[in-house]
């Protein structure tokens, strides 16, 4: 080793080591990502309420589905309320289909998300606004039994509410409002609603948020989760769905797995910087030039134009004439896999059905054919005419008329 390669090889290494340092040392910052899955103990994750729903419904049975509603309600006999809690949901007809039959039998449907648009039950939302940014939000729920108290979210989110709803079967639960600083309030909105469907229920919530470890762990919100909650049956099993999160609920890839390692995804980066430096002062030293070798030449493009020019000059419009028909009769046996062997009435019929042209432009074809084959010469201007027919003839077969 050199003394030019020693010197870079202790620069590196200072690098490493001062990398590694501040990477300690540093704070590292709050992950704010909506996740909504229960093993997450980030602000928005649901690791709070998973683990608290035990002691919020001891007699009932906590039940983790890790199947899309889709797969897992194809068993007619099971019961439940199916709990969704999730930054977006995205249902497809013939799944939403079975989450109805679902709830017509009896059993609940709990989904908490922004963006709800359910034209099966004829429920749309849209964003409440607000142009005053002094203003905050407030949660409150309708029932006497709560005290008509008001809890609030310090947090920049979608605030969604229901512009439609089915009035004959529906209930609102919950509402959700603007106040500015002299306790007035601005826009108000309908965010929790439930519905009544067949013998069981459909309860729809806009307010994901209120489900997060950050809205529950700050008191008193944790009681406005709770209160929503209540309305959940204690009879039938709570089936918390894990399918639709936000947050990938396991490891997708190899890459996946080694970045979420905060000490691999170093190693992975240190590793990648080392082979730039083995390419930059190694590689371009010992790599041994790579002779150019130029790919052969597609020739058959010139050698049919040179073939084509010796049958022009030598005015052979008969033979090349006679090529071409070959070539139309050769196209007609792999194309349209009608044999050649016969023309009459019965070959103009099968062309003309299968190529898209009309019987009358098939026979005048190959009557003109038929007059250059009893020919001994032809003039350019016939061979022209075939030449137009034929190319006619083919782009009808490949266009259409």
């Amino acid at each position: 080793m050199d003394k030019k390669t020693k010197i870079y090889s202790i620069l590196f290494l200072v690098l490493i080591l001062g990398y590694i340092y501040l990477e300690n040392t540093k704070k590292q910052p709050i992950n704010w990502f909506p996740t909504y899955a229960a093993k997450h103990k980030i602000p928005y994750g649901t690791f709070v309420l998973k683990n608290q729903l035990e002691n919020l419904f001891p007699t009932t049975e906590i039940k983790t589905i890790n199947l899309p509603p889709f797969e897992y309600l194809k068993d007619s006999t099971r019961t439940g309320t199916y709990f969704f809690v999730d930054d977006a949901l995205n249902f497809g007809d013939a799944e939403f289909l079975r989450l109805m039959k679902f709830v017509e039998r009896g059993n609940d449907v709990f989904i908490s998300t922004h963006g709800m648009n359910i034209d099966t039950l004829n429920f749309k939302t849209e964003r409440l606004l607000s142009t005053n940014f002094d203003e905050k939000v407030i949660f409150k729920l309708p029932n006497k039994a709560f005290k008509s108290k008001e809890y609030t979210f310090d947090r920049p989110f979608m605030n969604q509410v229901f512009t439609k709803i089915d009035t004959l079967n529906s209930t609102i639960l919950g509402i959700t409002a603007y106040v500015n600083e002299n306790g007035k309030r601005t826009e108000e909105g309908i965010n929790f609603v439930k519905f009544r469907y067949g013998k069981g229920n459909f309860y729809l919530h806009t307010f994901p948020e209120a489900f997060t470890n950050y809205y529950i762990l700050k008191s008193p919100n944790q009681q406005h989760a709770a209160n929503i909650l209540s309305y959940l049956r204690e009879d039938i099993p709570i089936l918390w769905d894990t399918y639709y999160k936000t947050g990938k609920s396991k490891i997708a890839s190899p890459m996946h797995y080694l970045l979420s390692s905060k000490y691999l995804k170093w190693a992975y980066y240190m590793g990648l910087v080392g082979v730039l430096f083995f390419v930059l002062f190694e590689g371009k030293r010992k790599q041994r030039m790579i002779p150019i070798r130029v790919p052969l030449k597609n020739q058959t493009l010139a050698f049919t134009r040179t073939i084509a020019n010796m049958y022009f000059e030598k005015q052979a419009h008969k033979t090349i004439a006679e090529h071409k028909i070959n070539y139309l009769l050769e196209y007609i046996r792999t194309k349209l896999h009608i044999p050649t062997t016969k023309i009459d009435t019965t070959f103009y019929n099968y062309v003309a059905s299968r190529s898209g042209n009309s019987y009358k432009e098939v026979e005048k074809l190959f009557q003109f054919c038929e007059e250059i084959h009893l020919k001994n010469e032809i003039t350019n201007l016939e061979l022209i005419k075939l030449n137009d027919m034929i190319e006619k003839f083919k782009k009808t077969i490949q266009y259409g008329n």
